[in-house]
């Protein structure tokens, strides 16, 4: 056996030397964010998620698009100029720019998204979002004019917001209703895997039309479900960023020298929806009495650790048009007299659902149920996973045989306006399967004032308008009006430019990795 030379070891050290350098100095950048729910669709227009449109925005991109501050910015569109009536919107859009599979984004990609959204057919979750359009028309490459049936004052918001994505016309005349599993936008990143339940994987799209963008190779987005493991994958670096983080890891983590934790203003709102359409919630002496019976401060402590307070009004403050008012009162007293009113003396037995299956929504309802049980009011509870979050709530088409009877939710008003805070929830439109409201709420003088608000662009009319749907909502009480919560997240101080923003969605355009 021969072995090898002194001299020839160690150049053959030195070469691996040079080697793994080579390697660290050119590690890609893979970034895993660590979030609490699993995704129900990839395709944004049929999702009310904000987590699967925040997602969404790796590999696709809208006309325009809110900054971490929710401020309205261009993106695919460069501007746009509206008519004298209000009625006509004609944009400018970008040149040069391909969607992940070759497909050149122009006009007639605008047109044949907003038409697949408009086509009732379909049956898209975001159809109500889009339905003020009266057509779509292209006059050129690079110039489309929509045309409205009405006045819709929040309109270019709407665009901004991160269901009204660009999608291949290729892609959707591809795969039809399974674009779902398989995106293909203009985005920084192209997708690679969905494995449902589990996680969903993005690469660096090198066609991307912003140069020197994205920053890192890959990003993950890994649904982890138990609070203290979601919290742990970010002390051990198995993720750089988790969100929400556990409110009673907050401090703990705060202590650790490797990473950042922020809290964070939201126009998040917790609430349970109950069935009006259904005996007991029928009865509006039962729904304000389920109000009175739960301690909002408390709940703000035990589910949040206090990084919470009891709502103060219908639409969270740091929405426009948002009416302030007192929370309701926790009083058992007068929870149990309105229950007598009713017909209720002995309480009643139900059911309330969770929207959500991670740790903390387990906490809230769980609170909710020995709440509620002060009063006589005994509630079986389960969390859904987002499969039966769908069929159970979102896609049924019956408000007669819906079987949801309370709901624990949370809602972002993600176009910055009362109006997506109030008519996807409370209106009569919102029933499922078009929005959400899980409530199957319906007042007449509410759904005019939403309507007639988003007619105008005065002010102080839409002020007055806004104020009186939130008041009679308030008095109605479809809801449990809970708590707004504090948006809380944890990351490694080698990640930067990735943000939640007010909404709970996420922006992650700058988003970088330092070695």
């Amino acid at each position: 056996m021969k072995y090898p030379s002194v001299k020839n070891s160690v150049m053959a050290a030195i070469l691996a030397a040079g080697m793994l350098g080579g390697t660290a100095a050119f590690a890609a950048k893979d970034v895993t964010i660590a979030v609490e729910i699993s995704l129900d669709s990839l395709d944004p227009y049929n999702t009310n998620s904000t987590l699967a449109q925040a997602i969404g925005k790796g590999y696709y991109e809208g006309l325009f698009q809110f900054d971490k501050d929710l401020k309205i910015q261009p993106l695919l569109a460069e501007s746009y100029e509206p008519s004298a009536d209000g009625l006509v919107y004609t944009f400018k859009l970008r040149s040069g720019i391909k969607f992940q599979d070759g497909t050149d984004f122009n006009a007639d990609a605008v047109k044949a998204n907003l038409d697949r959204v408009l086509d009732r057919s379909n049956g898209l979750a975001r159809y109500n979002q889009f339905s003020r359009i009266e057509n779509v028309q292209v006059v050129d490459p690079l110039t489309v004019k929509i045309t409205l049936k009405e006045p819709f004052s929040a309109f270019i918001n709407s665009l901004a917001h991160p269901s009204a994505m660009m999608i291949s016309p290729t892609a959707l005349k591809k795969w039809g209703k399974d674009i779902t599993f398989h995106p293909v936008g203009t985005g920084p990143f192209e997708f690679v895997e969905w494995k449902p339940a589990e996680y969903l994987k993005v690469k660096k799209f090198d066609g991307y039309w912003k140069k020197g963008y994205p920053k890192v190779d890959s990003l993950t987005f890994r649904t982890v479900t138990d609070n203290n493991t979601r919290a742990a994958v970010v002390q051990t670096g198995e993720a750089q960023f988790a969100y929400p983080l556990p409110y009673e890891q907050a401090t703990i983590l705060s202590k650790n020298d490797k990473l950042n934790v922020v809290a964070a203003p939201s126009i998040i709102a917790r609430y349970v929806s109950m069935n009006v359409q259904h005996k007991p919630f029928d009865n509006v002496k039962v729904r304000q009495a389920v109000n009175y019976a739960i301690n909002k401060e408390a709940l703000a402590k035990v589910a949040f650790a206090g990084y919470a307070f009891p709502s103060q009004g219908v639409v969270p403050q740091g929405v426009d048009y948002a009416k302030k008012m007192d929370p309701w009162p926790y009083d058992l007293k007068k929870a149990r007299q309105l229950l007598k009113e009713a017909g209720y003396p002995d309480g009643f037995s139900t059911t309330l659902w969770s929207a959500y299956n991670d740790g903390t929504s387990a906490k809230a309802v769980q609170f909710l149920q020995q709440q509620l049980a002060q009063v006589g009011i005994k509630v079986s509870i389960e969390l859904l996973e987002s499969g039966q979050r769908v069929q159970r709530v979102q896609q049924v088409k019956d408000a007669k045989t819906a079987p949801v009877r309370m709901y624990y939710a949370g809602w972002s008003a993600s176009t910055g306006e009362a109006d997506w805070a109030l008519r996807p929830l409370l209106a009569t439109s919102g029933w499922p399967p078009v929005f959400n409201n899980t409530a199957y709420y319906s007042n007449p003088a509410v759904d005019k004032n939403i309507a007639d608000a988003l007619l105008t662009t005065d002010k102080a009319e839409k002020t007055k308008l806004y104020d009186a749907a939130q008041q009679q909502i308030w008095s109605d009480a479809p809801w449990a009006f809970l708590t707004t919560i504090k948006l809380l997240s944890v990351h490694s101080k080698t990640l930067s430019g990735f943000y939640v923003m007010p909404d709970g969605s996420f922006q992650y355009s700058d988003v970088d990795l330092k070695p």
